[in-house]
């Protein structure tokens, strides 16, 4: 990047946001010594921050040594951010602070799954969680939206989603004109690996991979601290990685896709093919818990086939650690286990650890983190 004056600004306001986001609350005097910025140009930055009511003073703890430095925290509370993630029948809604922590949440139900009627599911919800949570519209610093399929982040444009039936759809840019807020979006499981990324069990990693596990199946990785998108936006599709030649059909159109034989929606198929009863997702859970037989054979043979593919993407990646997410994770050991077993059958050289990290609202979190990773990381820019 070609330095000026307004870059090396914002270069400074990132480096101290993000220490401050990995360290909490440090005096200017801790910034400057790790840093390696002049007590000039911490003093600078954290002025400018403060006026944007982007950080805060703390109080100082009493001590016996005289008066202490006064610790600088990031005003988490100060803005919000609007997190949505796109379901087929639904939307998860949450109304979130800087650091995600949810303040309203409500889930909307979907009739016309268009994208003018996404849009206005989407605006329709704003209001309502501004109220739950008593927040004024002005307060709004950006809004996130995942959505299955393949996204280009840069240009908010959905190159395709199967599950919606769209084609080259710039989403961002119609939902920023509609409700007059930035707008950013992306892939539902890079949006979760983002949240991992800023608040979540990869914020101590540099390279890591996020893998979710419900409707679909995919794996996000983070490298060097950033998500990888590939050349064409298409990256960590491991839902799609062919397991069955031949096999079931996917809602990609293909058949034999690693999702169409190991994701949720494949689980209760093979219940009921075996049992000629149809079960809902919550008896299946149940049935779990209660140590049915039928069950726990499904979920090893899942988690089996999930472990065997994941162990190629970490031949060829080398993750430090696999987050899991995805309302699977409700299942708990009796999924994660058969996939931590055969990843480590399997796995040539690494055995990275696998660590479940999942609320109810992750999905919604994640997509509000796309909004709040821009207080980190001041190149990206939204539609709007």
């Amino acid at each position: 990047m070609r330095g000026n004056a307004s870059t090396s600004r914002a270069l400074n306001r990132r480096l101290i946001l993000n220490l401050l986001r990995n360290r909490g609350p440090i005096s200017r005097a801790e910034m400057a010594q790790i840093t390696g910025l002049s007590p000039a140009a911490v003093t600078f930055v954290v002025a400018e921050l403060m006026e944007a009511a982007l950080v805060v003073e703390r109080e100082t703890v009493a001590g016996t040594t005289g008066r202490r430095p006064i610790p600088v925290d990031i005003n988490y509370e100060a803005h919000l951010a609007l997190g949505f993630k796109l379901n087929r029948y639904s939307i998860d809604c949450v109304l979130t602070d800087l650091a995600t922590t949810p303040l309203a949440s409500l889930e909307a139900e979907v009739a016309d799954t268009s994208p003018e009627g996404m849009i206005e599911t989407v605006a329709a919800t704003i209001a309502k969680l501004l109220g739950q949570a008593n927040r004024r519209e002005g307060e709004i610093m950006g809004i996130g939206v995942s959505i299955p399929g393949e996204i280009n982040p840069s240009t908010g444009m959905c190159i395709q989603s199967p599950r919606f039936g769209w084609k080259n759809l710039p989403f961002a840019e119609l939902l920023a004109k509609r409700v007059h807020v930035p707008v950013w979006i992306d892939d539902d499981v890079n949006a979760f690996a983002v949240a991992q990324k800023l608040f979540g069990v990869g914020r101590d990693h540099r390279n890591f991979a996020a893998l979710a596990i419900g409707a679909g199946i995919g794996c996000s990785l983070v490298i060097k601290g950033e998500v990888y998108h590939g050349s064409h936006s298409a990256a960590g599709k491991l839902g799609h990685t062919i397991s069955v030649p031949n096999g079931r059909l996917c809602e990609c159109g293909r058949r034999g896709c690693l999702m169409a034989h190991a994701a949720e929606p494949y689980m209760l198929d093979e219940w009921q093919g075996r049992t000629g009863f149809a079960i809902s997702r919550d008896e299946f859970a149940r049935s779990i818990e209660h140590q049915d037989d039928l069950a726990l054979s499904i979920l090893s043979d899942c988690g089996s086939r999930i472990g065997r593919h994941l162990a190629d993407m970490v031949n060829l990646f080398d993750p430090e650690i696999i987050v899991v997410g995805g309302e699977a994770v409700q299942f708990g050991e009796a999924l994660l286990a058969p996939i931590r077993e055969t990843l480590e059958e399997f796995a040539f050289f690494t055995k990275p650890e696998l660590v479940a990290d999942w609320v109810p609202s992750s999905w919604a979190r994640g997509a509000a983190a796309l909004a709040t990773q821009n207080i980190f990381d001041f190149e990206r820019s939204p539609s709007g």
